[in-house]
């Protein structure tokens, strides 16, 4: 069961990026760290973060995605999407965002970046690689893109 829809920006700014979020939302977010923010809504149901990158190349969006309840939810979700023909990537006990989480991710025909994940427990670490890659946490892999059927009626 999905919990709650995700989306994850970049910017350049956070403490300017809090002030208008924290007024935007009318609460506070739960986790602050130099490059990164997290607020969970209850209503609507959002795990929004700010992710601190240059967006000159790739834009302010960073990715979309849907939090699960746990692993299994992560799983079964992937393995529906491959059956649908999608292709996916799969990263499981991963550290990113401060967290370690199970996620798989499938891009959509334009490239937007789709995770389905679950936080398993906080990190104190931004991800599990090299801490001057930005690439590896809160971004997905490389996109595959596919060529999806189109059906005439």
């Amino acid at each position: 069961m999905i919990r709650r829809m995700h989306i994850a920006l970049n910017c350049t700014d956070l403490d300017k990026s809090l002030q208008f979020y924290q007024n935007f939302f009318g609460q506070e977010p739960v986790k602050v760290k130099d490059n990164y923010a997290k607020f969970e809504l209850e209503e609507p149901a959002l795990h929004f973060s700010l992710n601190v990158r240059p967006y000159e190349k790739s834009g302010v969006l960073n990715h979309l995605g849907f939090q699960v309840a746990n692993t299994e939810e992560v799983l079964e979700m992937g393995e529906r999407l491959r059956q649908a023909g999608l292709l996916l990537t799969d990263e499981m006990n991963t550290t990113c965002c401060y967290a370690v989480q199970d996620k798989v991710w499938v891009y959509d025909p334009d490239g937007n970046a789709w995770e389905i994940f679950y936080t398993k427990e906080d990190s104190e670490f931004e991800s599990a690689g090299d801490q001057l890659d930005l690439s590896l946490c809160c971004a997905p892999p490389e996109p595959v893109m596919i060529e999806f059927n189109t059906f005439k009626k």
